[in-house]
């Protein structure tokens, strides 16, 4: 059995923090002050161990000059020295340090010390050694001795030796435990320094976030059906461009939700109408005794039902070519082809109505997107053509490649679009008062949804006969 409520795994809540805003800025600041520090420590145990390496040789170097001036001479010319008790016992710090030391005359007598303790390579300079077994650090010292014998050796400076030479050297206990304690000194000012910016940071996200909290929180308190814009300065200067974007889509949004409103009520309203025509022929028919004007009862259904049929068809057409009702598909068509396929299908429906039509298309005229969409487009301009175009009179359609466009124009004889209305006929179920024809309104409509898919656009003109010019310019591909 599961258990409820049980708290989240480790694994679960480290994907959460990684999904987190507030999470990532802490950790790349926390990141930032670490390397920082780092470079900081690394640099402070340097600094450490010099400062730990200058104190002891200062030390030795006084311990030195205590053992060298407490050397004597006898009467005979001799050295000897008696160690201060004082230059010993300034090691003595808790460690458990040992000292050991030489003093020897300039031509390398023994005077005090250990004779095997190795001498530094510079006078007056520290530096760390092994004797017997143990890591200490030594430094060597040449001091002058009044009435000392001299002897025929040249000193360093080539004069005559006439001194002593003194070496002290210490176990390097106290050294590293004063390194460690500075270099600790240093780790603990730099933890807390991580500590202190980690909760000021922490502060200044939690602060910094309130502004995009509380948008957050507008945004969940909204209704649905509210899309009223946010107020921009309830964030800050970086985020109002967010805010904007919002604002435009919920614009866009409302203007959709506007457009399937007025879609749906005028789709309801020119549905009804022959929807009730179709139920009161047949009803009529349904009561007619006469065959003849039964007949004629049943030829206005048939006419009837084939209007309502195409209006069905036009409406599914009008809602497959707006924006987001389907996946966008990028064919390679034809136009020349697609509209040679589109004419012939319709060469007899023309024959019938007395109507010339043609097509002059000599090239292919190839462009990227829908085929069936831009299919149906042609479909709806010549079926408004030939439907308001009277007889004797002719529909021709063009298709011209122009540069990077393809050209497509569909001109008939008609009595064309008074330039006043040439921008309403593109909305949808807009109907010329006056008009004979039968329509739904919906044709130049769906044209303008299928062109502006595509990334084209289409115009309205006059024909060279006085009728309606219809031109749609396409990408070519």
């Amino acid at each position: 059995m599961g258990r409820s409520g049980a708290s989240l795994s480790p694994v679960r809540v480290l994907l959460r923090l990684r999904h987190s805003l507030r999470a990532q800025l802490l950790a790349w600041v926390l990141v930032t002050l670490v390397g920082v520090i780092g470079f900081n420590l690394y640099f402070g145990l340097v600094l450490a161990r010099t400062t730990a390496n200058l104190v002891t040789d200062n030390m030795l170097l006084g311990s030195a000059r205590m053992i060298a001036e407490a050397v004597r001479v006898d009467a005979g010319g001799n050295a000897e020295v008696d160690i201060p008790p004082a230059a010993l016992e300034i090691f003595d710090t808790g460690h458990g340090d040992r000292v050991f030391y030489q003093v020897t005359t300039a031509w390398g007598n023994l005077v005090a010390g250990y004779a095997d303790l190795q001498v530094p390579a510079r006078m007056r300079q520290g530096e760390d050694m092994v004797f017997r077994n143990l890591n200490v650090r030594a430094l060597m010292l040449n001091h002058p001795v009044v009435g000392l014998h001299p002897v025929e050796a040249p000193n360093s400076e080539g004069g005559v030796a006439d001194g002593v030479t003194v070496t002290v050297a210490v176990t390097r206990y106290s050294q590293q435990a004063m390194r460690t304690q500075l270099w600790l000194s240093d780790f603990n000012g730099q933890v807390l320094l991580v500590l202190v910016a980690g909760l000021v940071t922490v502060l200044g996200l939690n602060r910094g976030l309130a502004p995009v909290l509380r948008l957050r929180d507008a945004v969940r308190k909204r209704r649905r059906d509210q899309l009223e814009p946010f107020d921009e300065g309830i964030v800050h200067t970086e985020l109002r461009p967010l805010v904007q974007a919002l604002n435009d889509y919920m614009n866009r949004v409302q203007q959709q939700m506007a457009a399937q409103r007025r879609f749906v009520a005028n789709a309801a309203h020119q549905l009804r109408t022959p929807l009730t025509l179709l139920s009161t022929q047949a009803s009529f028919a349904a009561r007619e005794t006469d065959p003849a004007r039964r007949e004629e009862a049943l030829q206005a259904l048939i006419r009837s039902t084939r209007q309502v049929t195409r209006l069905a068809e036009q409406l599914l057409t009008l809602t497959r070519a707006e924006p987001g009702s389907r996946a966008p598909r990028a064919d390679r068509v034809d136009m020349a082809d697609v509209a040679r396929q589109v004419l012939e299908a319709r060469v007899e429906e023309a024959l019938r109505q007395g109507i010339d039509i043609g097509l002059d298309a000599d090239e292919a005229a190839p462009v990227i997107g829908d085929g069936t969409m831009l299919k149906e487009m042609l479909v709806n301009l010549v079926d408004n053509a030939l439907r308001y175009t009277p007889a004797p009179g002719t529909v021709t359609v063009v298709v011209t490649p122009l540069g990077n466009e393809i050209v497509l124009r569909v001109e008939d004889s008609g009595p064309g679009i008074a330039e006043a209305e040439r921008i309403q006929v593109f909305e949808r179920f807009y109907r010329i008062i006056g008009t004979q024809a039968e329509g739904s309104g919906l044709g130049l409509a769906i044209v303008k949804e299928v062109v502006d898919g595509a990334g084209g656009r289409v115009t309205l003109g006059t024909s060279d006969d006085g009728g309606l010019k219809v031109e749609v310019r396409l990408p070519r591909a």
